[in-house]
């Protein structure tokens, strides 16, 4: 049976030390770029990607996530009073009517695997994505964002997809490298995945960016 995406998991428990002081007080998920914070951007790209039901993995001192989510009644009516017609459009947007939000509590730092395996009982037996907002991914003007490529890539081979970019080969011991094996239509495939190799270990400069897509099967293998 072939299943549709429709849901993504958000890994936001994080203290995210390495913004520190900036996000000592407040999530590095929401951390502004320009006019939007950055789950707002991931957000919007699985959003384009078809995917409503966005399942938020948070921690303790996480509120500023589902109150940016939330309705605001307070602020819509004093911007409508005040007649800002236009941020209070912005405002209703952050959220649009056919997109649904969970909210659940990863009670340890056990990592992202953890994060993702905290998601079970939402997923179920489909496949969906996880995204790590922290990875802001801007596609060219008019060309579909980095989870829409994904699912279409998902929709062929009904299969888990990985998201990389090409990385200086003095810098691959920074990241989780994967080397691959390449199909006559340039299809990639994994055969090894590495975390932060030395650089003589690997001839792959392929580093692991934080977009996936996953099958259900992953679960099992995140038991310890």
């Amino acid at each position: 049976m072939k299943y549709k995406i429709h849901k993504v998991v958000f890994p936001v428990a994080g203290l995210g030390t390495r913004f520190l002081p900036a996000t000592k007080a407040n999530p590095k998920e929401m951390l502004p770029i320009v006019d939007k914070p950055l789950i707002q951007y991931a957000a919007e790209e699985a959003e384009a990607a078809g995917m409503m039901n966005l399942v938020f993995i948070t921690g303790r001192n996480k509120r500023a996530i589902p109150d940016h989510f939330d309705k605001a009644y307070e602020l819509e009516s004093e911007l409508r009073a005040n007649g800002k017609l236009k941020l209070l459009e912005l405002v209703r947007e952050i959220l649009p009517p056919n997109v649904s939000c969970i909210y659940l509590r990863q009670t340890e730092a056990l990592g992202l695997g953890h994060a993702v395996l905290c998601a079970r009982s939402v997923i179920e037996n489909e496949p969906f994505a996880v995204s790590l907002a922290d990875d802001l991914i801007r596609p060219p003007l008019n060309t579909p964002g980095c989870l829409k490529q994904m699912v279409k890539i998902y929709e062929r081979f009904q299969c888990s997809v990985l998201a990389v970019e090409r990385v200086p080969k003095h810098e691959v011991n920074r990241y989780g490298i994967v080397e691959t094996r390449s199909d006559q239509d340039g299809t990639q495939w994994v055969t090894s995945i590495v975390e932060k190799p030395h650089p003589d270990a690997t001839q792959s400069n392929l580093a692991v960016v934080g977009r996936y897509i996953l099958t259900p099967a992953i679960f099992d293998k995140l038991i310890v």
